[in-house]
């Protein structure tokens, strides 16, 4: 056994002896290599440095890997160190500063689109003046919805909210449930300066209790005071029938859109009333009868349940004597005393027959009887372009800011509340 580990012994010593010698022969080389440098041109050395003539130098990197075991000669690590300090830091640092003046340009630029958007919070103020006036335009879609263009509108001065100071001059009973009350506007520079169309309405309001929308039933020339037809039908009209000659009481006015009776000129017109329908018939007749000369014919078809429930009976003399007016009068049911028609509204005008022909039909009252008498009016041919009525009772806030009156497309405070059956067929069928 312990000859084996002689041999052994042996056997390592013979290893540590290869090692060496060949560590010094490396190290010999490395020697002449340095000297070899030393010994040639600067020009040559500059060219040696450059990274193409440092590429091939891979294999001189062998050396550094006998670093380790050949620690008894530390002048040939210290002199292979500073050819390599040499030839790695310029290639190294030659990307290094485009690479950091790359950011600095994109920092320096940076800051200038930043300051483009600067302007934009002062334009704002300029879109929401734009945007004041409602510029929606809705395109009818593919699936044959009828969607209509809302338009800008003028927008009244001051604050639309804001009542104008009345007072009621008089109360008139039409009828069980029907009050008219007439007022005047207290600041007389208003009152003077007023004016409305026919077919235009007003918001009446109690103080303390709120505000409905009627329709303004006088024609335009009455300027001594506003009278308004009201139906008891909730809270708010219930205060308004309770008011009394002299009570204060609030108006906004005049509100929405009126009958286009100028582009009825020269035409015939059939107006057609029922109950509390005829409040707005009232005012665009009675402003026609005022200019009978402009019109070929004017007619009117006024019904009601019962006489004692007809509004406006003190006026029926007078409308059936007028010369320039073919006046028809009729009720649901027979009754003692009365010498004109019987029967619905629709059956009546059957019967009357009026022709279409350079005629407009205006017509007006319970929901019912306008569904009926416009399928009346298609029987007889007239054109929905030459029919018209009026959906005042659908309006609430009288401005369109609440929304609540909205049809489809259209805004009844706004776009009405006269429509044509044309323009009510391009709305939906809740109608």
């Amino acid at each position: 056994m312990a000859t084996k580990t002689k041999k052994q012994g042996t056997k390592t010593g013979a290893e540590k002896k290869k090692t060496t010698t060949r560590a010094s022969s490396q190290t010999r080389q490395a020697k002449k290599a340095l000297e070899a440098q030393e010994q040639t041109p600067p020009a040559v050395q500059e060219e040696a440095m450059t990274p193409a003539a440092v590429q091939p130098e891979p294999a001189a990197a062998k050396p550094e890997e006998s670093k380790p075991r050949a620690r008894t000669k530390p002048k040939a690590e210290a002199a292979a160190a500073p050819a390599e300090a040499e030839t790695k830091p310029e290639p190294v640092a030659a990307p290094e500063p485009e690479a950091a003046a790359a950011p600095k340009a994109e920092a320096e630029t940076k800051p200038e689109p930043a300051a483009a958007p600067e302007p934009k919070p002062e334009a704002k103020p300029a879109a929401k003046v734009a945007t004041a006036e409602p510029r929606i335009k809705l395109v009818p879609s593919k699936d044959g919805s009828k969607l209509t263009e809302i338009v800008a509108r003028p927008v009244n001065p001051g604050n639309p909210y804001l009542p104008m100071a009345a007072t009621v001059l008089e109360v008139i009973t039409e009828s069980p449930n029907i009050k008219t009350i007439r007022v005047t506007l207290d600041d007389p520079e208003i009152a003077k300066n007023f004016t409305f169309e026919p077919g235009q309405v007003g918001q009446l309001s109690v103080f303390g209790v709120g505000e409905s929308t009627f329709v303004i039933n006088t024609p335009p020339s009455q300027k001594d005071y506003l009278q308004f037809s009201v139906m008891q039908a909730g809270e708010v009209t219930a205060a308004i029938h309770n008011l009394c000659k002299g009570d204060k009481v609030g108006v906004r006015a005049p509100l929405g859109r009126p009958f286009p009776y100028q582009l009825w000129k020269g035409k015939k017109l059939f107006f057609i009333g029922g109950g509390i329908g005829m409040a707005p018939i009232r005012t665009i007749m009675l402003h026609c009868l005022e200019h009978s000369s402009d019109y070929e014919k004017i007619s009117l078809l006024y019904g009601c349940k019962t006489p004692e429930l007809m509004p406006y009976k003190y006026e029926l003399d007078n409308w059936l004597s007028r010369p320039d007016l073919d006046c028809t009068l009729t009720i649901d049911m027979e009754c003692e005393g009365w010498k004109h028609e019987v029967g619905m509204i629709p059956n009546v005008l059957r019967k009357l027959n009026p022709s279409p022909d350079n005629c407009i039909a205006i017509l007006c009252g319970p929901p019912v009887m306008i569904k009926f008498t416009l399928m009346a009016l298609d029987e007889m041919g007239f054109s929905h372009e030459n029919v018209y009525t009026t959906l005042e009772k659908r309006m609430k806030c009288g401005i369109g800011i609440c929304g609540r009156c909205g049809i489809g497309g259209k805004y009844v405070c706004l776009d009405g509340p006269v429509f044509s059956q044309k323009e009510l067929d391009e709305l939906p069928p809740e109608l």
